[in-house]
């Protein structure tokens, strides 16, 4: 489908307006229940603009833990092995474009200005007469992302579940390789108040005859949902802690080594990606490019060992020094990602004294997270992110008194609240930012100096928590 050649083409600024005008749940304070969610209405998408959804192979990743960073090693791989390579990818840190990649680099202005005018009939059209109500923001951007990576010439797609799996917009896709990352409670009001529950909603991804990697699980109750989901659907399981060895070397704050055993080969390796969780996260990476190797594409092993080394993943346990001070930056958003950080950040950096940069979005568990973070004995900055969902400094302020911490100060700002934290914090201590992702971002834009895009015209109910 063209867009209309009669009409001036549309700035950057213009699309994202075009865009924003579309219902966004996932920055709206509404949390929908899945009688929101039509996997026929994004068929119906696809079927207006040319069956999109059959014309790239598609690695499939869905999970609540990690499948950013493992979408990310998968893309690194199978770009240093030559292949050109879609990744889409939700939410971004600082800008639109992030969400819709070739290889790592995100989509030009210029390309996404040109694409949205030319999928917007399909959307409108969707929107009126398909019977299931407007198209959203994620499965318009879904749908975009498709029509780029075909009209580009990708060679495969690394696709991200948005959120659970079964009803996910992307969950129209038939994948060469369908990849369920580490399960944890997330989401709850959504997806399930119990591991299985959730389980069974990222489990929808598995499709019939597709083989499918499942990472290792710290609960036994996702790994029994998706192995019987799996004979269900004729689907063969390649279970990574079962078939895969992972061995941690050395780790610094620029990286770590490892050793990796599994189907195919021993490797040696070494990457940017901090954090024990990543071991797990490279291994079930490789268990999906072995499949992918299985099914006919040629990844050799170089290939795997440059992409592993040259993946680029911000935002993810980052560690920055600030005049003497050793800060941290993590986009953890429940009480087992926090579990998981703070494990893998005992090993790294001294953590005798804390100040804890803090904020979480409504509906993830501010208080678990604090109870784990309590641990660290932590001296805490209450702020509030830009991003629609975050909840008010002072409700995270009351979150931090509630949980017995010392709250220090708070901040209607991150980089406000992060000022603060590097004036309280002497040489040698620990700053640790945390909580959600959006925070993350934030942090890195101040770091960093990089020029977020702000996003003003959103469609929904909008409160804050």
């Amino acid at each position: 489908m063209s867009s209309d050649l009669s009409q001036p083409p549309l700035t950057f600024d213009e699309a994202i307006e075009m865009s924003m005008e579309l219902v966004d749940f996932e920055r709206s304070t509404h949390f929908p229940d899945h009688s929101q969610f039509h996997l026929e209405r994004v068929i119906m998408l696809a079927e207006r603009l040319d069956r999109v959804d059959k014309a790239v192979p598609t690695v499939h990743v869905a999970g609540t833990k990690g499948k950013g960073s493992t979408c990310a090693l998968i893309t690194s791989i199978l770009t240093s092995a030559g292949c050109k390579v879609g990744f889409y990818t939700s939410p971004h840190l600082h800008s639109l474009r992030e969400r819709v990649r070739i290889g790592l680099e995100p989509i030009s202005k210029e390309e996404f200005a040109a694409l949205v005018p030319q999928i917007w009939p399909a959307v409108e059209a969707v929107g009126e007469d398909g019977g299931y109500g407007g198209v959203t923001f994620f499965e318009m951007m879904t749908a975009l992302a498709l029509v780029h990576f075909r009209n580009v010439g990708a060679d495969v797609q690394v696709m991200e579940v948005g959120l659970g799996g079964r009803l996910d917009a992307t969950n129209i896709l038939t994948p060469e390789v369908s990849v369920i990352t580490s399960i944890s409670l997330d989401h709850v009001a959504t997806l399930g108040d119990t591991i299985a529950k959730i389980a069974r909603e990222k489990a929808g991804i598995i499709k019939q005859g597709v083989p499918c990697v499942i990472a290792p699980q710290a609960e036994p109750d996702a790994m029994a949902v998706f192995q019987e989901v799996a004979r269900e659907r004729d689907s063969e399981i390649l279970s990574v802690e079962e078939q895969y060895s992972c061995e941690a070397g050395d780790a610094d704050t620029r990286g770590q080594s490892l050793r990796l055993s599994g189907q195919r080969s021993e490797l040696y390796l070494w990457t940017p990606l901090l954090g024990d969780y990543q071991l797990e996260n490279i291994a079930t990476a490789v268990a999906a490019i072995d499949v992918l190797r299985d099914r006919g594409f040629d990844v050799p092993v170089d290939a795997i060992v440059s992409g592993v080394q040259d993946v680029s993943w911000p935002g993810r346990l980052q560690v920055f020094e600030c005049d003497g001070r050793t800060l941290v930056v993590d986009g953890a958003h429940n009480p087992y990602s926090i579990r998981r950080l703070l494990q893998s950040l005992r090993r790294l950096v001294s953590v005798d004294n804390v100040v804890l940069v803090f904020s979480a979005l409504g509906g993830h568990s501010a208080g678990g997270m604090l109870e784990e973070l309590s641990t660290l004995s932590p001296c805490v900055v209450a702020v509030q992110s830009r991003h629609p969902r975050s909840s008010r400094a002072d409700r995270i302020a009351q979150s931090i008194t509630a949980a017995g911490l010392n709250l220090v100060a708070q901040s209607g700002t991150v980089a406000g609240g992060l000022r603060i934290a590097l004036e309280t914090a002497d040489a040698g201590d620990l700053i640790l930012c945390t909580g959600s992702l959006a925070l993350a971002g934030e942090v890195l834009e101040y770091l960093e100096g990089i020029e977020p895009e702000i996003y003003e015209n959103l469609r929904g109910p909008v409160h804050r928590a």
